[in-house]
């Protein structure tokens, strides 16, 4: 079946289901295939990451140490992972040839911020994600801009992209994260909602859209493994 048409049936059976359901069907649907769950470990990761292990805890997660990242990120994935007792913690990073030929001083990101998230994101999470039909996503529709209108389910390139969180809200999460007692980004407290590289990454006033932290006073809004610089849908996330 095109991936497509595969996807648009998926919305239509879903689109009365709760995000358990569709990432449970999603973690075993054998039309879709092998699927990894991606994530930051960042400010909200952790819903969607306890909702997998409630599911099967053996369930691969993939997490970009772009090594640019905050200590108290690495310290938030160790701690989360043994928490929720995730057995098969992928955690990838840029390879060293790749860092030495384009970036061997760590000071890319100042001249082009986009060959920075290509070498240190998209390049090694095509590579990661070669071996699977698809992949799980936390994004939400609340994040606005290019996120507004994502669908549970999509095509992209020759994957799947499943989005559980999609209709969530705000107080969705937090009540979530409450209710549950699950343990928060050490940033969050600190004014970072949305939380990134180093470099890219600030803090955010009372009244700024979460995201707005992210690559401060640029046009730049995603890093590539979503959406291309300038916002289209991303042309290849498989590498094929």
């Amino acid at each position: 079946m095109p991936l497509k048409e595969l996807a648009e049936r998926r919305n239509i059976l879903h689109r009365k289901s709760d995000a358990q359901t569709v990432l449970a069907h999603a973690l075993s649907d054998v039309q879709i295939g092998d699927v990894a769950v991606v994530s930051s470990f960042g400010a909200e990761s952790v819903v969607l990451l306890h909702m997998v292990s409630e599911i099967d805890k053996t369930t691969p997660v993939i997490f970009l140490d772009t090594e640019m990242l905050f200590e108290e990120t690495l310290q938030y994935q160790s701690d989360v992972a043994t928490l929720l007792g995730l057995t098969d913690m992928r955690v990838i990073k840029p390879t060293r040839d790749a860092v030495f030929i384009d970036d061997v001083d760590g000071l890319l990101h100042q001249a082009d911020t986009a060959a920075c998230c290509h070498l240190r994101k998209v390049k090694p999470l095509n590579d990661a994600l070669a071996e699977f039909g698809g992949w799980i996503t936390g994004r939400k529709r609340y994040q606005s801009g290019a996120r507004a209108t994502i669908p549970m389910f999509e095509k992209d390139a020759r994957k799947i992209k499943v989005n559980p969180l999609a209709s969530w809200t705000v107080a969705d999460i937090a009540t979530y994260m409450d209710t549950r007692n699950l343990p928060h980004h050490p940033l969050v407290a600190k004014g970072y909602p949305s939380i990134g590289c180093t470099p890219c990454t600030t803090r955010v006033g009372d009244h700024e859209n979460a995201r707005s932290g992210r690559w401060r006073d640029a046009a730049k809004t995603e890093c590539g493994i979503h959406f291309t610089p300038n916002g289209a849908a991303h042309a290849d996330v498989s590498g094929q």
